[in-house]
């Protein structure tokens, strides 16, 4: 027998007093959680204990080993349950991180919906969260060039509700049935399965060309949004139109954002593409450094929303995946705020065994008929069968917090065991019959329909240009010519002369500078004239640089101090310190990973500083920014290291934050050698492109605490506003990095 509705309240009620209501999920989770220990002995998977992991029944003699046993029933289970530890993985974003989170509101949305998640303000839903690539297999690297899922599991006590989202808001196709074929298209070539994790080949940009739908979506992952500096940094985009229903009946169509509180950042193309073979790990690696040291990543979540009645307002169908909603028009409300703080116990049973289904949603939030949308809800729940089995929403991170009744039965995998002599509906026990709209019952919302049965969209759905010109405009200078660059080196990748002829040509109808640049540098003829109108309009926070923390901030951003004997330990103590109480993370570097000792100190075991990383272990690209503290010895030993000073040029190539004091700053000076770039020779700070610099310190140079502002003075001041900026794009666009070789 089910329990009544009202009592069901009273009984979660008493497990939020005692877990709390964030803490609902981990303590149901915890119920499926084991942890090894010392008192532990090694059973069997039905229980019996071993004596031996290590050898094999068998024939045995002093003097020969003979033949395996197959009778030893332990070793055959150890070996066939790691033969099939393997399932199938996802399609796509197979390489993924997750973390644990909790969701809040700060205002109620109830003038839209009567969802109690998003109205109910005293509420803290509990939340897994997890980022992906999407091309690439599980094996591939992080800082490829590709589209990062954001999908998000919201346990409510209602159900389950999923945003499954992207960090770009469009996507490249309209309609679900050419999901299949974008997704061959931009998986390796069917001949020989390469490339690996990138977009850079024929068949790709054959698809795309073919596919006018497109031209949008390439323009954004074209753009920085496809090399995030972290999973932390980007934006979250539910991508789809959705609709929300009110008390009153009435129906909104709805986007959903989540906006980092550090703002959205990306890496440059070269630090991308080495971090792939020096750290694949990087995003993941990342999210569990930050959570692990409480620097908690957030995201404002908000809401943009058009009534029903004006669905046909816009120039745009609202239910077309491959346009936005431009801010101008549909300004974003924000409500409420996503938090990750805790990380995952073991990756295969949380992070890989999450499904996600944008058919997950809780009463007072529904589908729309967005054509991609209404796909996807299909084709996400048939996924799930094949990796998963029938039961994949039996899984302990799959499972809602609030109960699960109704007379689904049986199939591979089947955990929940129901009493009782019904497993029917109507039955003459009246046993669990449906909720009613008061009781909580999810209902579809009354709609009209009418039309005819065709295999066509409407109208608006056929134009492709304006919002792909929209974008690309709304770019600041730097973003332009980081799109540029994206292009030619992927169409450098397709050898095949029609596709990158065809592409060369397209791009004349969104900018012609732009196709001209990028067919000159690919070998495509290049055009002379615009194929098509540029309307020059731009859009609000489409360029990144203005989606930006509202205080600049350093908190999180890795720090590399380099040091070696001899060096300045008053600059160094007073540097790392301050960057700790900032919540930044330095890492000490140099030339070994045993003891380094400072300037005037013995030599002797504990007079030193450990280094976390030595020179050859790391490289610039896995930091935010470099201190090089003075030290005559230390500076004279990192002048005629070469790692030490790729490490510096690297650094500058990559548009970071450098920072030197003392003899330091000579090194600086002979790494960068560019005109134009300004160094301290006395004891004032000096910056120049972001490299900060003060050749004679004193005792109060590097001391107090440091408010981050562009109009800062001293060293710590400029140098942490410089790292809080994450790039140096006048370094770029007054052409001094490309100067340096790195």
């Amino acid at each position: 027998m089910s329990i009544p509705q009202p009592l069901m309240s009273a009984v979660d009620k008493v497990k939020n007093m005692v877990s709390g209501e964030k803490g609902r999920k981990i303590a149901q989770l915890d119920e499926f959680s084991r942890t090894a220990s010392k008192d532990d002995r090694i059973t069997t998977d039905s229980g019996v204990k071993q004596s031996t992991a290590d050898e094999w029944l068998r024939v045995n003699r002093d003097d020969k080993t003979g033949p395996m046993l197959l009778e030893d029933s332990y070793a055959r289970e150890k070996i066939h349950r790691f033969d099939h530890e393997r399932i199938p993985e996802r399609v796509v974003h197979a390489r993924g991180a997750g973390a644990f989170g909790n969701f809040k509101l700060f205002e109620s949305a109830e003038d839209v919906t009567f969802a109690p998640v998003l109205t109910d303000t005293s509420r803290e839903t509990p939340v897994f969260v997890r980022f992906s690539t999407v091309q690439g297999s599980r094996g591939s690297a992080d800082t490829v060039r590709d589209v990062r899922g954001f999908a998000v599991k919201f346990y409510t006590q209602e159900g389950n509700w999923d945003i499954v989202g992207n960090n770009i808001p469009v996507f490249f196709i309209q309609d679900a049935i050419k999901f299949p074929d974008v997704i061959h298209a931009v998986k390796p070539e069917p001949h020989n399965e390469v490339p690996q994790g990138q977009s850079a080949h024929n068949n790709f940009w054959d698809f795309v060309y073919m596919h006018e739908e497109a031209t949008h979506m390439y323009m954004w992952a074209m753009s920085d949004r496809a090399i995030p500096r972290s999973y932390r940094m980007m934006q979250g985009f539910g991508v789809n139109t959705f609709t929300l229903i009110n008390k009153q009946g009435e129906r909104h169509f709805v986007k959903f954002h989540f906006t980092p509180e550090l703002g959205v950042h990306s890496l440059v193309w070269d630090e991308a593409l080495k971090l792939g073979g020096q750290d694949p790990d990087f995003h993941r690696k990342d999210l569990w450094e930050a959570i692990e040291n409480g620097t908690y990543p957030k995201w404002k979540f908000g809401i943009q929303t058009i009534p029903e009645a004006k669905e046909h307002d816009f120039d745009f169908d609202i239910l077309d995946a491959t346009k936005i909603w431009p801010e101008d028009l549909v300004p974003v409300r924000y409500i409420g705020e996503l938090e990750l703080n805790r990380n995952v116990d073991e990756y295969f049973p949380q992070t890989e065994q999450v499904a996600f289904c944008t058919a997950h949603m809780v009463p007072g939030i529904a589908h729309s008929d967005d054509p991609l949308l209404q796909g996807r809800s299909f084709s996400y729940f048939d996924t799930q069968l094949s990796r998963l089995g029938i039961n994949w929403q039996e899984l302990p991170i799959n499972r809602p917090v609030c109960p699960v009744m109704n007379f689904n039965r049986d199939g591979q995998g089947r955990q929940t065991i129901t009493k009782g002599t019904v497993n029917y509906w109507p039955n003459r026990f009246e046993v669990r019959p449906p909720a009613t709209s008061q009781e909580g019952a999810y209902h579809d919302p009354p709609q009209s329909v009418e039309g005819i049965k065709a295999r066509t969209k409407s109208a608006k759905f056929r134009e492709h240009y304006n919002q792909a010109q929209l974008f690309y405009n709304s770019l600041s200078p730097p973003e332009k010519l980081h799109v540029a660059s994206a292009f030619a080196f992927e169409l450098d990748h397709c050898d095949d002369p029609i596709v990158y002829e065809r592409m060369s040509q397209r791009l004349a109808d969104i900018d012609l500078e732009l196709a001209q640049t990028v067919a000159e540098m690919v070998g495509g003829t290049k055009p002379t004239k615009a194929t098509r109108t540029n309307h020059g309009k731009k859009a609000k926070h489409l360029s990144q640089t203005e989606v930006q923390p509202d205080d600049p901030t350093i908190a999180s951003r890795r720090v590399a101090i380099i040091i070696a004997d001899g060096f300045d330990k008053v600059a160094y103590d007073a540097v790392a310190t301050t960057l700790k109480a900032s919540g930044a993370l330095p890492f000490t570097i140099g030339p070994r990973r045993s003891e380094i000792f400072p300037a005037g100190a013995e030599k002797i075991s504990g007079n030193g500083v450990k280094p976390e990383h030595h020179l050859e272990g790391m490289r610039s690209t896995m930091f935010d920014a470099i201190f090089l503290p003075g030290g005559t010895a230390s500076i004279e030993t990192l002048k005629k290291s070469g790692r030490a000073i790729h490490w510096l040029r690297e650094a500058f190539g990559h548009l970071k934050a450098i920072g030197a004091t003392g003899e330091a700053v000579q090194l600086v000076a002979q790494a960068v050698a560019v005109p134009g770039v300004e160094t301290s020779d006395n004891d004032k700070t000096v910056e120049s492109y972001g490299v900060v610099t003060i050749a004679n310190i004193s005792p109060d140079s590097l001391k107090g605490a440091v408010t981050i502002a562009k109009e800062g003075t001293g060293f710590l001041q400029q140098f942490w506003y410089q790292i809080s900026q994450h790039k140096n794009f006048a370094r770029e666009l007054d052409g001094l990095s490309s100067q340096v070789a790195y």
